[in-house]
């Protein structure tokens, strides 16, 4: 298994979330809420107002998010689904643990707050000049204050 953070349209509670939830897909199980050790530039862009996150380590804010333990069918399927390798890119990335409530074979392995795990995260290094000077975010919403509601791809 894999340890995936998301930060955008999976989240609970996000448009895109049910993907994580098809059995189809593979296979993934909540594992609990992180942030970026180092901060990034999360912007929201496009006609559809997806967030991304800026593959610029040092630059815009720690990025909360949530930690998932995936097969690697979900893993083949997240690739495809965020376009990897040319809209996103996977790479680790350390995560500061906010809240564990995933499972241990042992309780040592759990990792308690404030530890730091190694996540895949689906980032881009291939995107506009312009969105650097788009707002950077620590969060992402899509019906949040930043008023770009997303656009469901169903809907493009």
């Amino acid at each position: 298994m894999a340890q995936v953070f998301v930060y955008g349209t999976l989240k609970r509670g996000q448009p895109n979330h049910q993907v994580m939830l098809d059995c189809t897909n593979g296979s993934s199980a909540f594992q609990g809420r992180g942030r970026t050790v180092e901060p990034y530039p999360l912007v929201i862009a496009g006609q559809h107002n997806i967030p991304h996150l800026l593959n610029l380590p040092g630059r815009g804010h720690c990025v909360a998010g949530e930690i998932y333990a995936i097969d690697d069918q979900m893993l083949q399927f997240l690739d495809e689904f965020e376009g990897c390798p040319d809209m996103y890119q996977r790479t680790p990335v350390r995560i500061e643990v906010l809240e564990w409530e995933g499972r241990a074979s042992a309780p040592e392995e759990m990792p308690a707050a404030g530890r730091i795990v190694w996540c895949f995260v689906y980032s881009t290094a291939s995107y506009s000049p312009e969105w650097l000077h788009l707002p950077y975010h620590d969060s992402y919403d899509s019906q949040g204050k930043h008023g770009l509601p997303y656009n469901p791809r169903e809907n493009r």
